[in-house]
């Protein structure tokens, strides 16, 4: 499905970036892989080169915007090309009253989650422009679709994510760039973990909402990335997908 295709994905040192680069792996993509974190990152290159793929890899602020293009320039110089890209770093916000948030606490999470997003596109897109064409996939959530009450912040951001995803194809169809977002419910991953020792018990309620009854698998937002981002998808753009086992339909 990503046969001999580039692919830059962005917070791939675990939970869905490392499910996403492994998918892609398999499915024969060559990877461009960054993350804050160095350590878990490089791993994610080696399961990835285990699975027979070609991966580099980086540490990256996606908030910096020097760190941002100087990685995209060397993940496009290593393999020649740029086909693709998931923009998937981001950090889960702070568990807050709306009121009570801190200019910190706000201006940190919009500076990864969307700020990071605009700027990976900023510097993808000559790239995809120049060979003719590719994909984005940009990290969205349900949170970009309806309201979260106590992460107004993350909410916020993701709404921006999703907003700018449907801007960005508008302007980008012309060129055979498309650019769609995927919109995780709860998923299997150490940012819920995390929720559940913040707010203990507050992911058993919301699954009370979930008609599936159960958190999401990384491998499965994993597997709606790779079809966006491959050749099966040609007239799919400008979309929020949700993935999240019916929740926003409820």
């Amino acid at each position: 499905m990503l046969e001999n295709k580039v692919i830059l994905i962005t917070g791939a040192a675990g939970g869905l970036g490392r499910a996403t680069a492994l998918a892609a792996a398999r499915y024969g993509a060559k990877l461009a892989l960054c993350d804050l974190h160095q350590a878990g990152v490089d791993e994610t290159a080696e399961m990835a080169r285990a699975l027979g793929s070609e991966a580099i890899s980086a540490p990256v602020d996606v908030s910096a915007a020097h760190e941002v293009e100087a990685f995209v320039k060397s993940a496009a110089g290593a393999f020649g090309m740029l086909d693709g890209a998931f923009n998937n770093a981001g950090v889960g916000g702070t568990l807050s009253r709306t009121h009570m948030l801190t200019e910190e606490q706000w201006d940190q999470t919009m500076a990864v989650n969307l700020k990071g997003v605009w700027l990976c596109m900023k510097y993808e897109y000559p790239y995809m422009r120049r060979e003719g064409g590719g994909a984005i996939v940009n990290m969205a959530s349900v949170a970009g679709l309806i309201g979260f009450p106590m992460n107004a912040v993350y909410a916020a951001s993701k709404h921006g994510v999703i907003g700018l995803t449907k801007s960005a194809a508008a302007e980008y169809a012309r060129y055979n760039i498309r650019v769609n977002a995927v919109c995780p419910g709860y998923t299997d991953t150490q940012m819920v973990a995390a929720i559940e020792d913040i707010r203990p018990g507050m992911v058993d309620k919301t699954l009370e909402s979930v008609p599936m009854r159960r958190l999401g698998k990384p491998e499965e937002v994993a597997e709606t990335v790779c079809f966006l981002l491959s050749d099966r998808a040609p007239f799919l753009t400008g979309q929020a997908i949700a993935i999240d086992g019916g929740l926003i339909n409820v």
